[in-house]
């Protein structure tokens, strides 16, 4: 949403309204509605006509955020609001036009989603005109302090006290970090620690990471892991498990332990998965 925000002030629409829709918030019988709105007697407790954040950001930017959470029933809807630039209440005959720059934002893999036919086809390349790709913290290493800093002068700003300096270790420990919650996970640790910090430093126990110490990862050889006695068969097997394992693993922990999530990113079907799982 901070990107979007970005464009969004930085374009020639900026003196319109920016809207900022999530997707996954929002109950799929009420999402409708709520982007596109309804008339007057639409449905049962429809008291008045209600516009839709389409038609409130109308020459401005409407942001949906979590796009890849949408049914197939509305990425249809929205499919045909984006090409017609047109579209009419629930409950009403008027067509409504609209000048809307879209944003759209989600966390999950959109190609392989189109490819298990959990995402129209026609609506991701219709929105994947201009892909930006946010990456995660960890790989854009040079952000954590300058964020680490912006967190902690607006966080003693809060809880009026003096903005407080970052001790080197502390510092140390921000940057090698992997920060798998990303910048919330960061803008967390910021907050428990100026909390903590009764000095005019916050130090490297303030911040709590792996009680305070950061965790030393040894680097071995992968394959000592891996029995590879007997056959060439047997091997090959044992190798081919562990290597499936180590990915499935891996797919849910960036899924969130979302097994759906996780069979997207991994491309294979859902039950599959599961049964692997079982395994």
């Amino acid at each position: 949403e901070l990107f979007a925000r970005a464009v969004h002030a930085l374009s020639p629409r900026c003196a319109e309204r920016f809207v900022a829709v999530n997707c996954a918030a929002i109950p799929e019988a009420l999402l409708e509605t709520e982007l596109f709105g309804h008339e007057k007697g639409a449905f049962t407790g429809a008291i008045g006509r209600k516009l839709g954040k389409f038609e409130v950001a109308d020459g401005g930017t409407i942001f949906l955020d979590e796009i890849g959470d949408l049914s197939l029933p509305l990425q249809a809807k929205i499919l045909r609001a984006l090409e017609e630039r047109s579209f009419e209440r629930i409950g009403g005959t008027v067509t409504v036009r609209v000048d809307v720059r879209v944003v759209a934002a989600t966390n999950r893999n959109l190609r392989a989603a189109v490819a298990a036919r959990h995402f129209r086809e026609d609506l991701y390349f219709r929105l994947a005109v201009f892909p930006i790709t946010v990456p995660p913290l960890r790989e854009r290493s040079e952000d954590i302090l300058l964020l680490a800093r912006h967190f902690v002068e607006r966080f003693c700003r809060e809880m009026n006290k003096p903005v407080m300096a970052i001790a080197d270790a502390a510092q140390d420990q921000l940057r090698d970090y992997r920060w798998p919650g990303n910048v919330r996970e960061l803008q967390n640790c910021i907050e428990r620690a100026v909390i903590l910090a009764d000095g005019d430093r916050i130090l490297a126990q303030h911040l709590s990471l792996h009680g305070g110490q950061q965790a030393v990862v040894e680097r071995h050889d992968p394959w000592t892991d891996i029995d590879l006695s007997g056959s060439l068969p047997e091997a090959t097997r044992r190798v081919v498990e562990e290597v499936e394992r180590r990915k499935i693993l891996q797919a849910l922990e960036q899924a969130g332990g979302d097994a759906g999530r996780a069979s997207e990113i991994l491309q294979v079907d859902y039950r599959a998965l599961v049964s692997r799982l079982k395994q």
